[in-house]
């Protein structure tokens, strides 16, 4: 653990979120310096410590589930029971000392505690409140619950996602990760940072709405883009690139290679790289436009040519031609890549379940030059932190603490 301070060196964050969207957001703040305090229910916690394949380092030892550590570093943990009066009211007083809350109930819940943003924000006006849901706080579906592969079908990912009906295997696919809660934090993080920096102005706080749904319709880009422009329901094109060819997995000797060839001047080398100089002036081919609608041609004239090379041999060709192109890697292959090992994405921590062993895990993607990424905390345990939060914050002492345990409320 190291000391720092980092950008949001001061901030001190309220994380009453849960499994993965709320908090990877109140994550990112933690490694850019602030304190964030993860509130969780007595004896159970976040359900994220119980989520992810049960599996031990790789040097035996015990560790804490895979989706409690990859989103709960830089943060410390205390036990309060919101559904008591004594709880609810003690999580209040912490709010009235943080600048930042991060919450993902469905829409109304917390207001039965007197944890919703009006109430809270009364007595800290400052106070920046991001609430992250499902669907969002309006609409006929806001009070609707729902978890990542949920939005990725429902916001029309999956229905773009996978090999067309017609290919075996073909059908609606969702993605590996959990790609709409990620993308959800670091948008819920967006926004918050935005506020912040109004706040720096006015000193006003303010409410922050971030959505799973939002998240995964604006993901999809240039996709959804072309079917409002057009109304056209896209196809899935499985490894197929969005709008250019070359642009797919092709079959080598030996394995998969991905390459991506739309741009006229990668084409143009692709081909020169593969000895068919004549599919350059091709007719068929002699522009992106016409190479994509042709694609299913093109890949019948190179595809056989490009079977008979190895994998790596045609990657060095390619980036020896400046063409973008890349092996279809797996997780072993991911993290002994030399660009990867360079680019220190996967670090080593402390493991919260035995201080003589070690846990890799991944780096933030966030690069400061001035005010870098610190890790100070491993993912805590649950509670580990509830009196030295007590006493520090609130200024509680140890009557008071004692008080508040017998009655269940920490």
């Amino acid at each position: 653990m190291t000391t720092a301070e980092g950008a949001l060196a001061g901030v001190r964050v309220l994380d009453l979120s849960r499994v993965l969207a709320g908090p990877w957001c109140a994550q990112i703040l933690g490694d850019l310096g602030a304190d964030v305090i993860k509130v969780e229910r007595p004896g159970k916690g976040d359900e994220a410590r119980s989520y992810g394949l049960a599996t031990k380092a790789v040097d035996g030892r015990a560790t804490p589930a895979p989706m409690h550590i990859v989103a709960n570093r830089n943060k410390r943990s205390i036990t309060v029971d919101m559904a008591t009066a004594e709880g609810a009211k003690l999580i209040a007083e912490l709010a009235r000392q943080c600048d930042i809350v991060v919450e993902n109930f469905l829409p109304g819940k917390l207001a039965r505690f007197g944890l919703d943003y009006e109430t809270l924000s009364h007595d800290n006006p400052g106070l920046i409140y991001c609430s992250i849901t499902g669907f969002g706080q309006t609409g006929p579906l806001a009070d609707r619950p729902g978890y990542d592969a949920v939005f990725q079908a429902h916001g029309g990912l999956m229905s773009v996602t996978g090999h067309p009906d017609e290919v075996p295997g073909g059908g609606p696919m969702k993605t590996g990760p959990s790609i709409v809660d990620v993308a959800t934090g670091y948008v819920a993080t967006v926004g918050i940072l935005a506020a912040l920096a109004h706040r720096q102005r006015t000193g006003q706080g303010q409410y922050v709405d971030a959505s799973l749904l939002d998240t995964v319709i604006g993901l999809q880009s240039s996709i959804v883009q072309t079917y409002l422009i057009s109304r056209d329901l896209p196809e899935r094109k499985g490894t197929s690139g969005n709008g250019g060819h070359p642009a797919r997995v092709f079959k080598c000797a030996d394995g998969d290679l991905y390459i991506s060839a739309g741009h006229q001047q990668h084409y143009v080398s692709l081909c020169d790289v593969l000895g068919l100089g004549h599919l350059i002036d091709d007719p068929r081919f002699a522009d992106n436009r016409l190479r994509f609608a042709n694609r299913e041609q093109w890949n019948e004239e190179a595809g056989p040519t490009i079977a008979e090379w190895s994998k790596r041999d045609l990657l060095a060709a390619l980036a020896d031609a400046n063409v973008p192109a890349a092996l279809v890697n797996n997780y072993e292959e991911v993290f002994s890549d030399p660009q990867v090992l360079a680019r220190n994405i996967e670090i080593e921590i402390e493991n919260p379940l035995d201080s003589e062993g070690r846990i890799a895990t991944i780096a933030s993607a966030i690069r400061l030059s001035q005010t870098p990424v610190q890790y100070r905390r491993t993912p805590p345990e649950l509670g580990a932190h509830t009196d030295e939060i007590l006493r520090e914050i609130l200024d509680y002492g140890p009557e008071r603490i004692a008080a508040l345990r017998a009655a269940r409320a920490i």
